[in-house]
């Protein structure tokens, strides 16, 4: 059922990566280049647009998506200098399901070396049992351990000997409508979409270090919509999670109960400091829109307070408990645009009683400026999903019929016949619409 990377996506440059990171508050296109296959990528360009259609990171307005898309496309092909046809595409909203199974194969009765057809067929038999609701599809297969002949901890066993095979591994199942509409939206603008990672994952890829993923870590991307959560241990990640709350939950409590506009709530928000070290009496004094606004600093800090610890207590924490990981030396990173929030590091520590930093795109020093900062994680985190997965065919497996089915539904156009012309009986302007043309066309083009 899943297929491994292939080595490299037809009708692309073969020396451009592109991602495309559609986010509740901006989209980011990011482009980079190299020399050839397997060569590190150098970030060239970050094309941005602000996002209009999307809400919780899910789109509710094709169109608007569409437009916002193009505007972020034609931004990175400006810096670049080239046209962008092809992308690897970071999304997230709806409900995710992450759900662990196992799988084991027999290689004889002798040892042999694991070969990769060994490795397809316990992935194939740990999905067995996965059970995918009718309106859900699975959209990656994660690997989280191997083990041969009952040694755990085996990072790749190609190659080595065995007289067994077993495997655990992480299926992250999306709603289908979610899947349909990314591409809707990604074909619509003019673009062909190579593949698809859910924001989790590819914005622990932007901000992990080697040796934290290694030793075992948490990202939390806290998002304008939404927030996703990352447990790595072992150089693997473990759980991934995507909650549906993020700043703009923060920025919408601060309007409604201090009865403030929207815009003026966000630039409240930005100006707050989780840091108890100011006057309980001071105030901010301000107009807007002809009002006079006196608003104690105390109420801010509460507020934001009091939604930042329904996340965590309420969200994070069983999420990173459902990992099952004893120990996570490298602690909490946190990233995404609330983590720009002043004292939110100790305010997880606090909280969660582990080490706690925001971290920022482990090439930020490489990017344009003003675009490497941790609002850029995920963007960051594509292109280097994109080279772990050349380098390593089976880290992350998609499923290849998504790809094919929903790239072919968004190009596909079923016109209806002319007023009073039967079903696939031709008019003189030309030939009908014939459903078992369409049908056979669909099927020789999956197949």
């Amino acid at each position: 059922m899943f297929k491994k990377a292939s080595s490299y996506p037809q009708n692309r440059e073969p020396d451009l990566l592109v991602g495309l990171d559609l986010g509740t508050s901006k989209v980011t296109v990011v482009v980079a280049e190299r020399e050839a296959e397997g060569d590190e990528a150098q970030v060239i360009g970050v094309g941005q647009a602000p996002s209009n259609g999307i809400r919780k990171g899910l789109i509710v307005n094709l169109d608007q998506a569409v437009r916002s898309v193009r505007q972020a496309v034609s931004d990175a092909q400006n810096m670049v200098g080239q046209d962008l046809s092809e992308v690897t595409v970071a999304f997230g909203g709806g409900e995710v399901t992450s759900i662990r199974s196992k799988g084991m194969v027999s290689l004889g009765r002798t040892p042999r070396p694991v070969m990769r057809l060994d490795i397809e067929r316990v992935i194939d038999a740990a999905q067995a049992d996965v059970v995918v609701p009718t309106n859900q599809s699975i959209l990656h297969t994660i690997p989280v351990e191997y083990s041969l002949d009952g040694n755990v901890g085996i990072d790749d066993p190609l190659g080595m000997n065995a007289m067994r095979l077993d495997i655990e591994v992480q299926s992250i199942i999306v709603p289908t409508a979610t899947i349909q509409n990314v591409y809707n939206c990604v074909n619509k603008a003019g673009l062909k979409v190579s593949s698809l990672v859910i924001k989790p994952l590819v914005s622990a890829l932007g901000v992990l270090t080697p040796e934290d993923a290694l030793a075992g870590a948490v990202v939390v991307d806290m998002g304008g919509g939404t927030t996703g959560v990352a447990v790595f241990a072992d150089g693997r990640p473990k759980h991934l999670a995507l909650l549906p709350v993020g700043g703009d939950h923060i920025t919408n409590d601060l309007g409604s109960v201090l009865r403030l506009p929207l815009n003026k709530a966000e630039e409240l928000k930005r100006s707050v400091s989780l840091r108890a070290d100011f006057d309980p009496e001071e105030t901010l004094n301000f107009t807007h829109l002809s009002r006079e606004y006196s608003i104690s600093k105390e109420d801010l800090y509460e507020i934001v307070r009091c939604r930042l610890e329904e996340l965590t207590d309420d969200l994070i924490r069983p999420e990173i408990k459902a990992a099952k990981i004893s120990m996570l030396p490298g602690g909490i990173l946190l990233t995404g645009g609330v983590s720009k929030t002043g004292g939110i590091d100790d305010f997880i520590l606090e909280k969660m009683d582990l080490p706690a930093r925001v971290a920022m795109p482990v090439d930020a020093n490489r990017r344009p400026p003003g675009r490497n900062s941790q609002e850029y994680s995920s963007a960051a985190g594509i292109i280097k999903y994109i080279l772990e997965r050349e380098r390593d065919p089976f880290r992350y497996l998609d499923n290849p019929t998504i790809g094919k089915t929903e790239q072919l539904k968004s190009t596909v156009s079923y016109a209806p016949p002319s007023e009073g012309i039967p079903i696939g009986q031709k008019d003189k302007d030309g030939p009908g619409f014939n459903p078992v043309d369409a049908v056979k066309k669909l099927f020789g083009d999956l197949f």
